[in-house]
């Protein structure tokens, strides 16, 4: 296990929380590394815009059900290999999702990237997102010696050092490697740990995941229950959010792989409320059934004015771009990431450099923030990480 060392914020007052780009089919990417938008607005798809039938509700719970009893006494590589075929099936049947990961790619891999090799890792992303899966269904099945052993040990020492040191910790992760397999090895030490997760689109399938986890000491959090989110850091707790929903234009401005997106406001303004530590940490499976936490430099949030939650968030676009960069194939993160025209990074790139300058209007007020993540989740089919 390898702890990223970089320069640590100095701690200080507290404020009040604050809260697409894809190439056309058979596109080069532009000078710079950056592809060719396409017409029109792009918007990501961060949740529902209302529940589903309670029928198509009670069915999809059913079913995850009864593939998770079929998946635990199946074998896993066998698995996984079948719903990988379906999977990237998936992505070469839907125009719309296959742009939005091709573009993703093409960002990650950089000039000269090619069709064909964008196309080839995405791919391998759908292969291994069908082995994540797996795993995920076959989680509440496993013992607790077996979910303890998922993660290599070194990394909860460490993780518990920077826990113990904290007030309260804010793990920063992104869809990447199995986040569940880390969230239950991290309970099984008995370690407080939540997470947040949606709800309010299927709350059947919600309250079944709830169960599952409070089982092996991982509590949800609803997304609009603020005051949870609050009452975990205020207790020096472990909370889990997710960084890489998808783009959204009230994020905050960052760099990510040379281009500007923007990360959720929720993780840097939550720091700065209640004097967290914010930890980027990324998982990566090393082999079948094990997987290496890295931990990245802590980042303390000194105050809530727009230059510090801007400074914290691209330290946290910089280790999500390291955890990507070092396992490209095990990003899950099926939604448009950049934004889809260069006005819109220009943009971008101008409110980046007033946030740094101090100008109070770039502030977002905490009524604005929606919940703790400062993103809303599609689904609450995971806690720390989504399927597309």
């Amino acid at each position: 296990m390898t702890a990223r060392r970089g320069t640590r914020q100095a701690h200080g007052s507290k404020p009040a929380l604050d809260t697409r780009g894809t190439p056309a089919e058979g596109s080069q990417p532009a000078a710079g590394g950056r592809p060719e938008g396409r017409a029109g607005s792009l918007a990501a798809p961060h949740r529902r815009a209302s529940g589903g039938s309670r029928v198509l509700e009670r069915a999809t719970v059913r079913a995850y059900r009864a593939a998770a009893w079929l998946l635990s006494r199946l074998p896993p590589r066998p698995s996984w290999i079948v719903i990988g075929w379906f999977s990237k099936a998936g992505y070469l049947l839907w125009p719309t999702k296959r742009r939005w990961v091709d573009a993703n790619f093409w960002h990650v891999l950089g000039r000269p990237a090619s069709r064909r090799g964008v196309r080839r890792l995405a791919l391998r992303a759908y292969g291994r997102y069908a082995q994540y899966l797996v795993e995920l269904m076959r989680l509440p099945s496993l013992s607790a010696e077996e979910r303890a052993a998922l993660v290599e040990p070194e990394v909860l020492e460490e993780l518990e050092a920077a826990w113990r040191a904290s007030n309260g910790l804010i793990l920063c992760v992104g869809h990447l490697g199995n986040n569940e397999a880390c969230a239950a090895g991290v309970a099984s030490r008995g370690w407080p740990v939540s997470a947040v997760a949606d709800d309010s689109s299927f709350p059947e399938m919600f309250e079944l995941l709830r169960r599952q986890r409070a089982e092996w000491g991982v509590t949800l959090i609803p997304w609009r229950n603020l005051r949870a989110a609050y009452g975990v850091l205020r207790r020096r707790e472990m909370l889990a959010l997710l960084v890489d929903w998808g783009y959204r234009a009230d994020g905050i401005p960052v760099r990510l792989f040379g281009s500007w997106t923007t990360l959720p406001a929720g993780p840097a303004a939550l720091a700065a409320k209640t004097g967290a530590t914010l930890l980027p940490i990324t998982i990566r499976r090393v082999r079948e059934g094990r997987f290496r936490a890295t931990l990245d430099a802590p980042i303390d949030v000194p105050a809530g004015a727009p230059a510090d939650l801007q400074r914290a968030t691209q330290a946290m676009a910089d280790a999500l771009e390291r955890g990507i960069a070092a396992a490209p194939d095990q990003w899950y993160s099926f939604k448009p990431i950049w934004p889809d025209t260069a006005e819109e990074e220009a943009a971008l790139a101008a409110r980046a450099a007033a946030m740094l300058a101090g100008h109070p209007e770039t502030a977002v007020e905490a009524d604005d923030a929606g919940p703790a993540s400062g993103t809303v989740p599609d689904s609450a089919s995971t806690t720390l990480a989504e399927p597309a």
